[in-house]
């Protein structure tokens, strides 16, 4: 864990070094870039980093790197279709890159070629777009490994429990990440626990999310022991069909994406952990990868540091953040500590108490 927070820390050191400096060595104010525009196009809002998160470090960051950049903001809320039009909208605007975090992992591939045709390169964001040459980099997470630790923390949460009932809801079956997430989480549950019934939730949506746990209640009579959620947001939905169907003690429930309210639901015991993924040096990578493509610059061969991931149709230079897994005994030593959420923000007057015992407050 302390390894995992160090490389996290190292690599957004090593984010500001490439940043402030640029693939030129110039100094950290912002420069002009001839009026260059970015376009960053973002999935959905059902998760709430996105608006939160993402859309403000990756604009900040540009700002600061060149003050006459625009960015032209798109969100898709899920819909495929709706994000293409919004990429054609973008490239007919003039736009120099695209940083692209797919609704839709293999369709986006069609966004990708039509940017190529144009000669516009495209950075795809946290969620790899496969099934295309078209990439020319990635930036995210290493997420077979958030899948790992997630299955990694239920099995301790289970306490080498014998035939342990596990209930998995998955992410989006369109989302590339969500298949990682499963893979990583299926190569330390399978053997060691009952994968009693799994699910994929299509759009990561928390009330289909909440759907599926409240069929599996039924078909399992309540006897759960443990349930993966891909992330906070499906995690959040288990938990609600759980106490709607008088599950007491409520069993170890993951998460992923360190949201506010899941780490709220840690902190009062209804979730036992979540993934955190330092936003900011992603978000803030992009924006500097993006800065490069657009000005002509030479990315700097240490911010992929060798790294390449298959797509299905080139290895993708690639930069992959360590993520960190998160559980009530170190709140305060990672998302406080990296200034993610604040005391104040978690500890509201309804889990004031709830904090105090976490030694939060």
């Amino acid at each position: 864990m302390r390894r995992s927070r160090v490389i996290t820390v190292l690599l957004a050191a090593a984010f500001a070094v490439v940043a402030c400096g640029g693939s030129s060595g110039g100094s950290s104010s912002s420069s002009s870039s001839g009026g260059k525009k970015i376009a960053l196009l973002l999935p959905e809002t059902k998760t709430a980093r996105y608006e939160s998160k993402d859309r403000p470090y990756f604009t900040d960051k540009l700002k600061s790197l060149c003050s006459d950049c625009t960015v032209i903001y798109s969100n898709a809320n899920q819909d495929a279709a709706q994000q293409q039009s919004q990429a054609e909208a973008a490239l007919t605007n003039g736009a120099n890159v695209l940083v692209l975090d797919a609704v839709d992992a293999a369709s986006a591939s069609a966004i990708a070629q039509k940017a190529k045709q144009q000669k516009v390169p495209v950075v795809s964001y946290d969620r790899l777009v496969t099934g295309t040459d078209a990439i020319d980099y990635y930036i995210s997470f290493d997420n077979v490994a958030v899948g790992k630790l997630q299955g990694t923390s239920l099995l301790t949460a289970l306490g080498g429990k014998a035939d342990a009932s596990v209930v998995m809801i998955n992410g989006a079956p369109t989302d590339n990440n969500a298949k990682l997430f499963k893979e990583g989480a299926h190569s330390v549950l399978d053997g060691k626990v009952k994968i009693a019934k799994e699910y994929d939730t299509p759009d990561w949506s928390p009330n289909k999310a909440q759907d599926e746990m409240t069929q599996a209640l039924t078909a399992l009579n309540n006897k759960v022991d443990g349930v993966y959620a891909a992330n906070d947001g499906t995690g959040g939905g288990a938990i609600a069909a759980m106490k709607s169907g008088g599950l007491k003690p409520l069993p170890p429930v993951t998460g992923q994406d360190a949201e506010l309210a899941a780490i709220q639901r840690i902190v009062t015991g209804e979730q036992y952990m979540t993934v955190y993924k330092a936003i900011r040096p992603e978000a803030e990578g992009a924006a500097t990868l993006a800065y490069d493509l657009a000005t002509g610059k030479s990315v700097p061969s240490s911010m992929t540091a060798g790294n390449k991931v298959n797509n299905g149709a080139k290895d993708v230079p690639s930069v992959l953040l360590t993520p960190v897994s998160v559980t009530k005994q170190n709140i305060k030593d990672t998302v406080v500590k990296d200034g993610y959420w604040s005391t104040t923000d978690i500890c509201t007057a309804q889990f004031a108490d709830a904090c105090k015992a976490a030694g939060l407050s």
